[in-house]
């Protein structure tokens, strides 16, 4: 049975002002500590809610594993996620769509840190003399604390971590990573490279014991991801207009809270070195 024209006009009309009703919630995995998270990604969600025009909410999550599953069970449909956590989120929800991503991100890289205890200098060459130290890892699904370090220390010794350090442990998080070297409850440890720095900068004393030895080579990382029914749900074209908001993100304190200096175009077939280097060391099903 058709509708008469003015009922169908009333139809759209509250179907267009449903779509604006809906909050859009996004999460970021939690590469720091969380409080922290949500200071910094409160005052983004202010941000996009005035460029998008709804409501956006950050929703804080525990571990990286847990910002994949929140994004997949549709608690949150934008999520900032690092590479591997990118690609998990993406293959596990079909049309899903990598759309932005840091100036820094397409060359990315991680620090190995070691106790100044150690001795180990700082060089260009991978630290073959690191042998039979303890080692840890931040997240077991962190691009930049696990998944790289992982592939690069396996190139360089020809074998697993296990092989080389006496100990291989998983901090958490990059902040911890750094606090555990520092304070020598392990010799070495690799992390995000932006976190030292802003450790750096920021004057935290970890560093006078914890010194950068070694840097990996550049990889794509960090990026947007959204899921693919957003159009269906706030309106033909919002994925796009979700990335020129994050791509003309300007305001230095916000991009501080990443931090980031701008934000580009990112697509998915970026990631795909990831992909395969996730699949080789079994961390894909």
């Amino acid at each position: 049975m058709r509708l008469p024209a003015r009922l169908l006009a009333v139809a759209s009309l509250f179907l267009a002002s449903a779509a604006q009703a809906e909050t859009l919630y996004f999460s970021a995995i939690p590469d720091e500590d969380a409080t922290a998270l949500t200071a910094r990604f409160s005052k983004v969600a202010d941000y996009l809610s005035e460029e998008l025009g709804v409501d956006v909410e950050f929703v804080p999550v525990k571990s990286y594993p847990a910002a994949v599953t929140a994004f997949t069970n549709d608690q949150v449909q934008l999520a900032w996620f690092g590479g591997l956590t990118s690609v998990q989120a993406r293959l596990a929800n079909p049309g899903a769509q990598s759309i932005a991503q840091g100036t820094e991100d397409p060359t990315f890289v991680s620090y190995f840190i070691a106790n100044t205890a150690t001795g180990l200098e700082p060089s260009d060459d991978f630290p073959q003399d690191a042998r039979g130290k303890s080692f840890t890892f931040g997240a077991k699904t962190s691009t930049s604390g696990r998944l790289m370090p992982d592939y690069h220390i396996r190139q360089e010794t020809g074998g697993a971590p296990e092989d080389f350090f006496s100990t291989v442990g998983f901090s958490g998080d990059h902040s911890q990573t750094l606090r555990l070297v520092a304070s020598g409850a392990y010799d070495i440890g690799a992390l995000n490279y932006a976190v030292y720095d802003k450790a750096v900068a920021d004057g935290a004393p970890e560093v006078e014991t914890a010194k950068v030895i070694w840097k990996t080579p550049p990889y794509p990382d960090y990026n947007w991801v959204i899921r693919g029914d957003v159009d269906a749900r706030f309106g033909e074209g919002f994925t796009k207009k979700v990335q020129n908001a994050l791509v003309g993100m300007d305001d230095p304190e916000l991009l501080a809270s990443f931090p980031r200096e701008g934000f580009i175009p990112a697509e998915n077939a970026q990631f795909d070195p990831i992909e395969t280097v996730a699949r080789d060391l079994g961390l894909l099903e």
